[in-house]
């Protein structure tokens, strides 16, 4: 395999949230082990946006037809997104964060949230450079690193053994400075583990990006959907040398708009800029009509946040009952996002065997750990944004699989 060859290699798709198609195209055959469980298949690789789950917001699509008939007007943005929009946009993430932002100046609107993720990151990482990736975290994060030709310096969660904070080892953090890591990646709520950052984590954050002049880019694509009693402390709003953060934001998880590819980077003015150059080659802008659409954001009816908050928490709690009712489970409550991470018990099939055994017999698909880190080849990510009583059902055949297959 040559060096392009071995670069391309490591975006591997195969196993990467969303491959849904491709995999039903295999088919539901019965195994050895016992034939395939009846029950309404369930895709839990992202969340379900149909209206028996979790729907658009309200006045998207509206919103979303104005843009078109506004023609080349809406068509033809500037690279960074419609001036008055993103004046708009910026008034809302302001407000939330607890800091200003210059929709002129800092801001950019992308093609989805991953379009923002990718500039970010080239924008600030080159080869021979190091950067920090917490593990477990974004499977895109080491992928676009590697790609780049950075090396990556792991800082491990220990998420599972605590309670209030995301577990970051901060003393690793450090380390990872001291080596040499400029460039610190990490989302908040954690995506795979739905675990929040507590403060002391953020200030720390700040204080040792500042210390050794390292930026960082922080997804906070999972910030509005939290659960009761959970804080959440955005670091912009920190001590936090603002010339050298991103933060990542958007309307495609939480709010059920990810088919209309909308995000939002904001933050240093100079690392905007050159993101903008960038999307400028690479996509031009963000659909253009689709970024009306980002008027609902902030926007949705009242009451709107209240209801979908606690539809989610419901059912994680649910599944939490079933997944804590199987021996030699382990699974943390998720303080923000729709993600489940459970360690399974020791299995009599390889990981990636289970998974695919999962989809095959039970009708239900997970994402495999080792997408958020190589080290997690024993934990599976259910995204429990789906229709309630399907989403039960599909943790309780999963539950027989693993029976069916434990050690």
């Amino acid at each position: 395999m040559n060096a392009i060859e071995q670069k391309f290699a490591r975006l591997s798709t195969d196993n990467a949230p969303g491959q849904e198609v491709r995999l039903r195209a295999e088919g539901s055959q019965p195994q050895a082990k016992g034939e395939n469980l009846p029950g309404t298949p369930v895709d839990f690789s992202h969340g379900d946006v149909n209206d028996s789950a979790f729907a658009p917001t309200p006045g998207s699509l509206e919103a979303f037809v104005d843009g078109v008939h506004r023609g080349g007007e809406q068509a033809y943005t500037e690279y960074r997104g419609g001036a008055a929009l993103r004046e708009r946009v910026a008034a809302h993430l302001s407000t939330f964060t607890g800091a200003p932002v210059s929709g002129d100046r800092e801001l950019i609107i992308t093609p989805g949230t991953q379009g923002a993720l990718f500039l970010a990151i080239a924008a600030t990482v080159t080869a021979g450079d190091k950067v920090a990736i917490v593990r477990p975290d974004y499977f895109a994060n080491r992928k676009l690193v590697e790609f780049l030709g950075a090396e990556i310096v792991p800082v491990d969660m220990d998420y599972l053994g605590n309670d209030v904070r995301a577990g970051l080892d901060l003393g690793q953090l450090e380390a990872a400075f001291k080596s040499g890591a400029k460039t610190f990646l990490f989302s908040n709520p954690n995506n795979p583990a739905g675990v929040v950052y507590s403060k002391e984590e953020i200030a720390q954050i700040a204080a040792l990006a500042n210390q050794y002049g390292a930026t960082v880019i922080a997804d906070q694509l999972y910030s509005r959907l939290r659960y009761t009693g959970t804080e959440y402390t955005h670091l912009r709003a920190t001590a936090m040398n603002p010339d050298n953060l991103i933060t990542i934001m958007g309307p495609s998880k939480t709010e059920s708009l990810s088919g209309y590819r909308l995000g939002v980077a904001f933050g240093a003015a100079r690392l905007i800029d050159r993101m903008e150059k960038l999307q400028a080659i690479v996509s031009l802008r963000a659909p253009g009509y689709c970024q009306a659409v980002l008027t609902t954001w902030f926007e949705e009816p009242k009451g709107y946040m209240d209801t979908r908050i606690a539809q989610h928490q419901a059912i994680r709690d649910d599944l939490l009952k079933v997944l804590r009712g199987i021996e030699g489970v382990a699974a943390r409550t998720p303080q923000a996002g729709s993600y489940l991470f459970p360690r399974l018990p020791k299995l009599s099939v390889p990981p990636l065997d289970f998974v695919r055994l999962l989809r095959q017999q039970a009708g239900v698909i997970v994402t495999p750990g080792t997408e958020f880190s190589p080290h997690s080849a024993d934990s599976i990510r259910l995204n429990f944004s789906q229709n309630h009583q399907a989403a039960v059902q599909a943790i309780e055949r999963t539950a027989t699989l693993i029976e069916r297959y434990r050690a």
